[in-house]
Formats: C-alpha cells, structure tokens, sequence
C-alpha cells in the first residue's frame, strides 16, 4: 500500500473543493430538515482500483465531524460491480452538501488508480517499469500522484524542482544536448539529469554526456532495441525510458524492447471517471 498523503494537503484540497461548490450555502439541502438523519452508501458500478478514501472522509470530516464513515475497502484494493465501498450515517443536510465533492473526488482518483492498473499488468513478467507524467489536473496533482501509485506505477517527477528533464527546447535554446548536460550538472548538483532524445544520433550524445536517464520519445521498436543494446554495450548506468503514444495495446511489446521505464500521460490525462452512486436510507 503506498503512503497517505500529508494530511493538510487532503484537507487544502477539500476545503478548495467545497468552497467552488457551496459557496454562500447549499440552498438545496436545506429544504431537509435540520434534525432529519440518514443511513448511506457508495456502491461500486463497474470494476475498479479503489483510490480517494482521504479525501471522502475530509469532505465529510469538513461539513459535519458527528458524520460516521465505514469504509468497506481500502485505497489500492479492486473493488467488484455492484460493490458497496463505504457505508455512512448521520445528519442528512451535511451528507447531501458533501455527497458530489465526495464522489468527485473517489471517482476521479479511482480512475487514475485503474487506468495505472491497467498498464502495470500490461508489462508484467517484465523489467519494466510504469510512470506517470505531469499531465494531471490542475490543483490534483499530489491526489492523482498518489493514485497512480494506489494502481502499481511509480511517480516520475513530481514538479519542476526535482529532476532536471531537457526537452527540444531546451536543448535548442541551451545549444547542444551537450551543452544542456553540463549546464544542468553545474545549476542543479545532486539532482537527477534527464534528456528527452528523438533519434539514435541524439541518443549516443546523450550517453556520452552522461545523463542519468535518457527518454526516447516516439522512437521505433527497433531503434529502442539498438538504444537498450548501446546502453549495455557502453557499461553505461543511464536507465532508458520510453514515452509517446503507447497505448494499451502496445506498451508490453515497447517493455519487451529492454527499456527500464514507459511514461504514459494517459494515466491521468484521460481518466474517466469510475461509475459510483452514493444512495440514501432513513435512519
């Protein structure tokens, strides 16, 4: 199981979250009673990798702190069709306020975490590792960093400011990828060096220069291969990673080349949503 998440993070996100959908108040549920109480639960539509379990019990946590939660599965478990996840009780106005950010948030997360799943089982019986990118939504990034973790892939960078990765345009404004390397070596000591190449040509330059990994981006699967070859060849500790339109439907025969990582932006960039419903009883 990965690690939770810092706490005030959840809440920040939350608190975001609630305040772009309540507003100046929920003039819905208030036509409830205010002592009116309620039984619920989550119920699972579909298959899925369970992932958001924080931030539901911060949105309730928020709004209401007598709201009681029974999770039912945990972050990182496959949850089944029809599958209830999570049983609630108590104050029906605060459940009601909550029930669409809450959804919002295990739906979304959920997704991340199967669509990781997805590509992790892809590549099994392989060296292979998966990545995620920094294609995420807006204000999530930490939320679905953390999902794709929940469905087995690992986390590539997590910002700007923890691994150096020269693209094109970095490599043409700095002047060379040569150039980029040393540049790189000099302004960010101790961090890792990642450049993006597109072709074998750029690859040896990239090796010679000593970058710690070397990204092939739409490279052939032949070309790839060479590149694994050269990269063993050479003693090198450089680890290779391939990126740019892989899809489900390929990305075990680019893992079969001999390449460390895949990154996929898919993962978080085409999430749809995992089908859950929250549904009331009287309590």
């Amino acid at each position: 199981m990965p690690e939770k998440l810092d706490s005030q993070v959840v809440a920040r996100q939350v608190e975001a979250a609630l305040s772009e959908d309540v507003g100046s108040g929920d003039v819905t549920a208030i036509l409830v009673p205010s002592r009116q109480q309620v039984r619920a639960h989550i119920v699972a539509r579909e298959p899925a990798i369970l992932c958001g379990t924080a931030w539901v019990t911060e949105t309730f946590s928020q709004l209401d702190a007598s709201i009681r939660l029974d999770w039912q599965a945990a972050d990182g478990e496959r949850i089944g069709a029809d599958q209830v996840v999570l049983n609630i009780a108590g104050p029906a106005r605060p459940i009601l306020t909550g029930e669409r950010t809450a959804l919002n948030f295990l739906q979304t997360l959920s997704a991340t975490a199967t669509s990781a799943s997805r590509y992790v089982e892809a590549v099994a019986g392989t060296h292979c590792r998966i990545l995620d990118t920094r294609k995420t939504l807006p204000g999530l990034r930490l939320a679905q960093k953390y999902a794709t973790r929940c469905g087995g892939a690992q986390n590539h960078r997590i910002g700007l400011y923890d691994m150096v990765l020269i693209k094109e345009n970095h490599i043409i404004a700095a002047g060379s990828i040569a150039t980029a390397i040393e540049s790189a070596r000099r302004t960010s000591p101790g961090i890792p060096v990642e450049i993006e190449v597109e072709s074998l040509m750029e690859f040896d330059q990239a090796l010679a220069g000593g970058a710690d990994i070397i990204l092939l981006d739409e490279l052939s699967l032949d070309d790839m291969r060479t590149a694994v070859e050269r990269n063993q060849q050479r003693g090198s500790k450089a680890k290779l990673e391939a990126s740019g339109s892989v899809t489900l439907a390929t990305v075990r025969e680019v893992a079969l080349t001999g390449v460390d990582y895949i990154s996929i932006g898919a993962i978080t960039k085409h999430v749809q949503a995992v089908d859950l419903s929250m549904r009331f009883e009287f309590a």
